[in-house]
Order: C-alpha cells, then structure tokens, then sequence
C-alpha cells in the first residue's frame, strides 16, 4: 500500500467515485498488493474524481496538489499515486488506523 521511493512515497488507493462523501473507507486485499479504499465525492468523468482524490489526500498529507501526481491508473478504480513530500514514516503515522 504504501512504499518509500527515491522521489517520496508511493500509496496504492482503490477509488469509489460517486460516495456521498470523500473519506477513507477501509482497505482493499491484503498483503504486499493491498489498497486503501477512499469513497469520492465525485463522478469518474472527465477527470474529476481524480481530481477530487488528489485535494483529499493534499489535504490528509498536509502536501500541495501539485507534489502530489498520479503514477499509474488514471482510467482505472486502481492507482498509485506518488507524494513527493513527507516520509513513509508519516505516512505510516497518519495511515496507522486502517492499515493493519
């Protein structure tokens, strides 16, 4: 779910466009191919929960947008995205209560 990387910390998200609200949901598998499951309050259309799910975690990191980019799945409920602020200990940190 979470892996430190030489250009910061990657997160594995599985998307649930179309919730209600923003929030974290649970996670998504297990082991080394779990992901953290985050409800988004937006519809998968031209971008916007994508978009949606960037302000959440800039928000939940504490990081700006702009340091924060989509690694892989962009059309996809599954992806990686790249912080590149903070360290994966304060991920970890802020994670710590849905990931066991």
């Amino acid at each position: 779910m979470l892996r430190a990387t030489a250009a910061g910390v990657t997160l594995a998200v599985r998307a649930q466009p179309g919730a209600k609200k923003t929030a974290i949901t649970g996670t998504f598998g297990e082991g080394p191919s779990a992901q953290l499951k985050i409800a988004v309050n937006a519809p998968p259309i031209e971008g916007r929960a994508n978009f949606a799910l960037v302000a959440f975690l800039s928000e939940l990191f504490d990081i700006p947008r702009n340091r924060i980019e989509i690694v892989t799945g962009e059309l996809s409920r599954s992806k990686v995205f790249l912080l590149r602020e903070g360290t994966l200990e304060k991920a970890l940190e802020l994670l710590s209560n849905w990931i066991r």
